[in-house]
């Protein structure tokens, strides 16, 4: 079996930790405090303080005494904070530091977030850096998204791009999230992945041979009309759906990773609420 660092031992990277040990994998994480790294050590996992703010020398030593032959980067880009642009920076250290340790293959946690503005079906080669850099559709985030994924692809590594959608699971209930939103439309899919299978999706592209990049979201889906509606439903919640508008949006597609060989645990965002 291999050795994996996950950089990001958060939501993700703590159970995504457990089950590579599981399955045999000599596994450490992340995390940025000495308090969180305790946390994940009373779990038995070999838990290790880094933060990617610090010396691009400090990464590669603590690296190159792992010896990992893959690095999987599992933290989130830090929008709500505006850390956005030191986000593509993080990545771009990383894959120094994964270059310089020797590191086989390198693996990023991305976000369907990197596809354009439009309301259609969304497969992996409908967002690039060059895409985002000649057409409108594209937001800001995407933009940083897509630059940090080409620094993973032109890294001469092997690689591999996890695209998530909107992640849901233990503590994140989409009940949770619904009277928060401004609007739901009864026209645009409910793109949304399971934590297990966000786990799954990850450490199957972690353990492929070639280079991949791939959406991970839940193969078949409802509006976020009726998903939101029945997330509410599920936990006996009166508070009403926010208001209900008619615009279509973009359906993200996974057909690529379940061709590739991944089999989803989920199949319809229903069975999530």
């Amino acid at each position: 079996m291999k050795t994996i660092t996950v950089i990001g031992g958060g939501w993700l990277g703590r159970p995504l930790a457990h089950y590579l040990e599981t399955i045999g994998h000599q596994t450490y994480v992340s995390k940025t405090t000495n308090e969180g790294v305790q946390q994940l050590k009373q779990e038995s996992l070999n838990a290790f303080e880094f933060d990617l703010n610090a010396p691009l020398e400090d990464l590669i030593a603590l690296l190159s005494k792992q010896s990992p032959d893959i690095v999987i980067g599992c933290f989130p880009p830090g929008f709500r904070s505006g850390g956005g642009v030191q986000y593509v920076e993080h990545w771009k250290k990383l894959v120094e530091a994964c270059l310089a340790a020797e590191v086989t293959k390198l693996v990023m946690v991305s976000s369907t977030t990197v596809y354009p503005d439009t309301a259609d079906a969304m497969l992996e080669d409908q967002a690039s850096l060059s895409l985002s850099q000649s057409h409108d559709q594209f937001g800001d985030k995407a933009k940083i998204m897509l630059q940090a994924e080409q620094y993973v692809k032109d890294s001469g590594l092997k690689f591999g791009v996890v695209r998530c959608s909107g992640l849901v699971g233990p503590e994140r209930h989409p009940s949770r999230f619904a009277p928060r939103l401004k609007q739901v439309s009864d026209l645009a899919p409910a793109n949304m992945l399971h934590l297990t299978d966000a786990v799954g999706a990850v450490s199957f592209v972690a353990n492929l041979e070639q280079n991949c990049v791939v959406n991970a979201t839940t193969p078949n889906t409802v509006s976020k009309a009726e998903f939101y509606q029945a997330a509410l439903d599920s936990v006996g919640s009166n508070e009403p759906l926010p208001p209900i508008v008619h615009i279509a949006d973009k359906r993200i597609v996974a057909d690529a990773l379940i061709n590739l060989g991944y089999r989803f645990h989920h199949l319809h965002t229903l069975e999530l609420v």
